[in-house]
């Protein structure tokens, strides 16, 4: 959240250029339901004033330290909403941590009429798969033909929160992950077990990689797939047993060598599309 909302009010600022070279400062993003957005900011408006200072000339930085302050307490923004549209006053509540691991926005791709839903999910709490829902029907409404799914720096979490997640993007019965362990119980084969919520082409991990979902793009990732139980001791120390471990449904093993990226740099989308119509579905089992 501290990269992507310097504001504490859930939104994220950029410097545009319009046809006459004035810059304008514009709202890129904001955290799902988070404290802007919850009091009327949308996506595009322009920032004009920040409890009553006006802000043309200066830098996103500088207006994002304006819309600082404690926790809790109210800033008074001005944003004209779209490009022509109604100008508004809105308190906002501060709120430094917000609670959604979501971040979405819709990017239009250069000299392109296609649309890109944008989504960063920070950590696979409790509330991802349900705000990540939310997020991609918002972006759907507006206009989304393609959707990234950002989890770079990703501070990991529940591993039920991340399959729950795979399964928003296969079809019923491909597999999501092999779990595997000298004992029987963790011996087991996941698979989605419902439609996907999307068919639109998008970019995440391995299980939507090994089944054609996907392309990757970014650098090698660390690699952590070990499955791990803690057994309390008398004295009331514990200790942590390795039990098992997650390989992908083509079966790679990521623990301590990670996943390797289709692309460094992020492709073209015919170059996604024409990628994943040459890809070959993994074998089942």
């Amino acid at each position: 959240m501290a990269r992507y909302d310097m504001t504490g009010i859930g939104i994220n600022i950029r410097e545009v250029s319009d046809d006459t070279g004035d810059v304008k400062l514009k709202i890129q993003g904001l955290i799902l339901d988070g404290p802007a957005h919850t009091a009327g900011v949308r996506q595009g408006d322009e920032v004009l004033a920040v409890n009553g200072e006006d802000v043309r000339g200066k830098s996103a930085f500088e207006v994002s330290s304006l819309l600082q302050g404690p926790n809790e307490t109210f800033v008074n923004i001005k944003v004209r909403h779209g490009n022509c549209g109604p100008i508004e006053s809105l308190e906002v509540q501060r709120q430094l941590v917000a609670r959604s691991p979501v971040f979405y926005r819709l990017e239009q791709v250069s000299n392109n009429p296609t649309s890109v839903g944008y989504m960063r999910l920070k950590e696979f709490n409790a509330l991802a798969r349900k705000d990540l829902v939310i997020a991609m029907k918002r972006l759907q409404d507006m206009g989304a033909s393609y959707f990234i799914l950002d989890l770079r720096d990703n501070l990991g979490g529940l591993v039920q929160a991340g399959i729950e997640i795979a399964k928003l993007f296969l079809n019923e019965g491909e597999t999501i992950i092999y779990t595997v362990g000298r004992d029987p119980q963790y011996q087991k084969t996941i698979v989605a077990d419902h439609s996907p919520l999307v068919t639109a082409p998008l970019i995440v991990a391995s299980a939507l990689h090994d089944n054609c979902r996907a392309v990757l793009v970014g650098e090698r990732t660390f690699g952590k797939g070990l499955i791990q139980s803690v057994f309390e001791l008398r004295d009331g120390s514990g200790v942590v047993v390795t039990v098992g471990k997650y390989v992908t449904p083509d079966h790679l093993d990521i623990n301590g060598n990670g996943i390797e990226p289709d692309y460094r740099n992020f492709p073209g989308w015919n170059d996604v599309a024409k990628h994943l119509s040459h890809c070959s579905p993994l074998r089942q089992g």
